[in-house]
């Protein structure tokens, strides 16, 4: 099984996680980031959830600790804080993933689920869907064994969402990822980089862009015959 490290100061969210996640991983657990550094000198960790406010050494820190020393473990943020200035902190301190209590526990369970997928991909440097392959490590594109030319935005937008398929994403979440925070475009440079990505795979029978009208963008993917 894959290990989590739950880092929260209050006993009682930390009982309330392990006891819905007991079934699917190793659980390991820290009351503050002190405590989480001290475990993972002696253990490995696959994935990070942390809460921000705690003694000693907050979320903040202790990510900024972790990213820092190298380490790139994913972290999602369990949090009351849930102000956009918060949020930000969060994701350019090196944070992976943000939710805000009271938590959903069967959306941390996919988002988890994601960020392990995620993390494989990046160990292999590459990602494969059907006979799509994205390689991480020169943001190079190859489908049905031609190569495809992307431009770095293009190749963000695909990666995000063929890393997370069948999640909507909004347009807002897509422009704060791919454009950043202090960008001014707008959501309709996010409707040309769609329409540029399915003109330049549409030979690509593997995965489909799909709008969701009012909400965003997700990536479905097709499963090939013979496969399960």
């Amino acid at each position: 099984m894959l290990i989590i490290l739950i880092i929260e100061d209050e006993a009682a969210v930390r009982l309330l996680t392990k006891a819905k996640l007991k079934n699917e991983y190793n659980l390991l657990e820290a009351g503050n980031g002190v405590q989480a550094l001290e475990v993972m000198e002696h253990q490995h960790i696959d994935l990070i959830i942390a809460d921000i406010m705690m003694p000693e050494m907050d979320g903040y820190e202790f990510v900024q600790v972790l990213r820092s020393s190298g380490n790139m473990t994913p972290v999602i943020f369990l949090t009351a804080m849930n102000t956009f200035a918060h949020k930000k902190k969060g994701f350019e301190t090196g944070v992976d993933d943000y939710m805000t209590k009271p938590i959903d526990y069967e959306e941390l369970k996919w988002r988890m689920k994601a960020l392990l997928r995620r993390a494989k991909i990046a160990n292999e440097k590459q990602l494969t869907v059907g006979n799509l392959v994205l390689r991480t490590d020169c943001l190079t594109a190859e489908c049905n064994g031609l190569p495809v030319t992307l431009t770095k935005k293009e190749f963000d937008l695909l990666y995000k969402l063929l890393s997370y398929p069948d999640v909507i994403f909004t347009k807002q979440q897509i422009m704060d990822e791919i454009w950043g925070y202090d960008t001014e475009s707008d959501y309709n440079s996010i409707k040309t980089y769609i329409s540029r990505l399915r003109n330049k795979f549409s030979e690509c029978n593997d995965f489909e862009l799909v709008s969701v009208r009012g909400l965003g963008y997700k990536a479905v993917i097709h499963e090939t015959e013979g496969k399960p």
